[in-house]
This record gives C-alpha cells, sequence and structure tokens, in this order.
C-alpha cells in the first residue's frame, strides 16, 4: 500500500506541480463517504496541509491524521468539538478565518461550507461537492420544519437560513472549477449555484467485498439513521410483512425507529467492516428508501453480488441497474411503505446473478478516482502540454 501511495503521488506531481497545496474539509467526525473521498486526496497530495471547522483525533484514518491539520476557532468554543452543529451561522465566518496566502492549489470537499474558503488571488481552486447545504436548501423543511421546531425557534432558524443560503451562492464564485459526485448534485449545483460541474463519482474500496449468494433470510439496511434517509419507510413496511429486517448503523432517530419495529427487524449499531461485509454477502437484497446524492452503500452491496432495492430517485439512477440484461436491483416509485411492499411482493431473488452485480459495481473503483480526479485538476491547472 505504501508503494501504492508513493506511486500515485509521484503520477500527481509530475502533472500537477503544485508547490504548496491546501486541503478543505468540513469536519474530521468520522470516516464515512466524504472521508473517503479525502483520505484519497491525501494520498494524492502527501505534502498537503489540511483545514478543517473540527477535528476529533482518532476518528479518521491515519493517512488522514498524519499531516499538518489546523481547526477553526469552533474547535475552541464551549462544546466546540462535541456539539459543533449548534453554532452552524458561524460556519461561514470560521471557514473564512483560514489563510490560504502561499497556496497555489486548493482543493475543498464540502457538504456544508468548505467550498466557500477564501483562496488566495492567485490559487486555483476545485471543489468537490457531495451535496448543497442540506439543511438550508432542499431539506431545510426535514431539519427546521413545524414538526421539528416550535415558533420561535423555528423563527431563528428561519433567519439563519436564509443568511446561509445567501452566504452559499455568494461564496460560490470563489470557487475556479466545480467537480460533483455524481450527475444527481451536478444538477443541483446548476440549480443554486448557476455553475456547471464535472462529474467524478467517489472512490469504493471493491478490493474489500467478493460476491455472496445472500441465504441469510434477511434483508439488508446500512444507513445513518436520521431523517431523510427515511428508514421509516422500511421499517413500517417490513413490521407489516412480517419479513425479517437487519439495521445496520446509529443516528438520532435510533429510538424512535424502534419504537415504531415490529420483532421481526433487528437493529445492530454500528458493526466492524469484517462484520458489515458478510451482512452484505448473507443479505437477500439491500433496502434503500431515501434519496442520496450518490449513495456509497449501494455501491457496496453490489460488490457483494447482492441486489438493491431502492427509492426512484437521486444517485440511486445511477449506479443501480434496474432494465436489461444486466439487472443489478428495481427500483419502487414513491417513497411510501406501501410502494416498498408492493415492490418487495414481486421481488424474485433468482433473477440477479451475483457476478453481474459485482461487474457493475466495479465501474466505481477507488483507481478510476484518482485518474479522473488527476485529468480534471490537471487541465484546469493549464500548466504543461501533457494535460
Amino acid at each position: 500500500m505504501e508503494k501504492l501511495n508513493t506511486d500515485i503521488a509521484e503520477t500527481v506531481r509530475e502533472r500537477i506541480p503544485a508547490q504548496r497545496v491546501a486541503l478543505v474539509h468540513d469536519w474530521l467526525t468520522g470516516m464515512r463517504g466524504g472521508e473517503m473521498v479525502l483520505e484519497e486526496l491525501c494520498r494524492m497530495f502527501p505534502e498537503a496541509d489540511l483545514f478543517t471547522l473540527i477535528h476529533i483525533p482518532g476518528r479518521v484514518s491515519k493517512l488522514i491524521e498524519n499531516r499538518l491539520i489546523s481547526e477553526s476557532p469552533i474547535a475552541r468554543l464551549p462544546f466546540g468539538r462535541r456539539w459543533f452543529r449548534v453554532y452552524l451561522p458561524l460556519f461561514p465566518m470560521a471557514i473564512e478565518s483560514f489563510d490560504l496566502n502561499g497556496y497555489d492549489l486548493v482543493i475543498s470537499t464540502s457538504h456544508c461550507v468548505a467550498k466557500g474558503v477564501i483562496p488566495a488571488p492567485n490559487a486555483l481552486h476545485v471543489a468537490y461537492i457531495h451535496t448543497p447545504m442540506r439543511y438550508v436548501w432542499d431539506l431545510r423543511s426535514d431539519y427546521i420544519g413545524p414538526k421539528k421546531l416550535k415558533s420561535p425557534a423555528r423563527a431563528i432558524a428561519g433567519i439563519a437560513a436564509h443568511y446561509l443560503r445567501s452566504w452559499d451562492v455568494s461564496s460560490s464564485a470563489r470557487v475556479d472549477e466545480f467537480v460533483a459526485n455524481s450527475n444527481w448534485v451536478s444538477s443541483r449545483i446548476k440549480k443554486y449555484y448557476r455553475r456547471d460541474a464535472s462529474v467524478v463519482y467517489p472512490p469504493v474500496s471493491i478490493e474489500r467485498f467478493s460476491p455472496g449468494n445472500g441465504g441469510g433470510g434477511y434483508f439488508l439496511i446500512v444507513s445513518a439513521l436520521v431523517p431523510y434517509k427515511r428508514v421509516d419507510i422500511a421499517i413500517e413496511a417490513f413490521s407489516r410483512l412480517r419479513k425479517k429486517l437487519v439495521v445496520v448503523g446509529d443516528g438520532p432517530e435510533r429510538h424512535r425507529l424502534k419504537h415504531l419495529a415490529g420483532s421481526n427487524v433487528k437493529f445492530t449499531g454500528s458493526v466492524s467492516s469484517e462484520d458489515l461485509v458478510e451482512l452484505y454477502r448473507n443479505s437477500e437484497a439491500l433496502i434503500y428508501p431515501g434519496i442520496e446524492d450518490f449513495g456509497i452503500v449501494l455501491v457496496e452491496a453490489q460488490a457483494c453480488g447482492r441486489p438493491v432495492i431502492a427509492f426512484k430517485g437521486g444517485g440511486a439512477l445511477e449506479t443501480v441497474i434496474s432494465d436489461g440484461d444486466k439487472l443489478t436491483g428495481v427500483f419502487f416509485t414513491e417513497q411510501s411503505s406501501q410502494s416498498l411492499i408492493d415492490t418487495l411482493t414481486d421481488f424474485e431473488p433468482h433473477r440477479y446473478d451475483p457476478a453481474v452485480i459485482r461487474s457493475n459495481a466495479e465501474r466505481f473503483k477507488r483507481e478510476r478516482f484518482l485518474t479522473e480526479m488527476t485529468d480534471l485538476i490537471c487541465k484546469a491547472w493549464h500548466v504543461n502540454s501533457s494535460c
């Protein structure tokens, strides 16, 4: 692995001879899809400095930890690392506080405010966008709607959201090159920022997984337990059907979801990487009821040869094949338990070939991400003829 990282860095250095590189990430509190992208960027630019709102040591990979990490003033506020989200209205000021003078290449990876960093006047700023800020755009009602906040708090949150939307749009002018993690996200960048974005799918560690044949007698959900993932749809559907469902993941919705669930629904919380692979391999299918920007777990399930039953929307439309002779899953068309029940009733596992499903997942391997990101940054850099 160390030699591979060295080879990657040497290739990138030959094509993109930036003297100083800054990586900017929203926050470092755990390893999820965004951090997997950041990890690959760290391989590409091993000497880059890293800037983030807050960093909880030990929560991300050694590859990320082993570099100079600068935190924003948010980390020094009372309970700033533990309850940093309560300081959301201060995030724009915090991300703008970083002094990036002297860096000639800035790469931000953003689902919140990282893309709003202020680069040096002559620097190239490439922004990899996982999603425009959900809390203030398409999912704002899920976070500050009447069901979530009472009137006084909702009014204050509404004012803050208005300010954040204005800042989000104006700060997009600081980006030279937008990169989206899916066509779905690219269309939202166009809608909210009026900017075009290239698409480079996130890296998935396909080599960690191997095809299984199911047979475990259960369906699987792998998800953070938060409102927009719509795990409640699956809980209701499986409680009515009395089919076995295993839910992997944790989050603020766990208590409410357990209250909705029947005895046929099992919550595991977080599991090890090894256990997750086995859960994928032995499942009948992965259930995905939310609208995801890309959805790495959909690809992971397919890397294990298992089909996906997903809501027809978002990034799932780009990773799951539901027609033709190379099927990897099926969609349900309404975000409701009844629509999922109808799809489950007609679901025929024997229609799906694990080898075909695995082949589809290999489109998203990390080598493709490294090649495409290098080509894109090289083209934007406009330095040598090999670009």
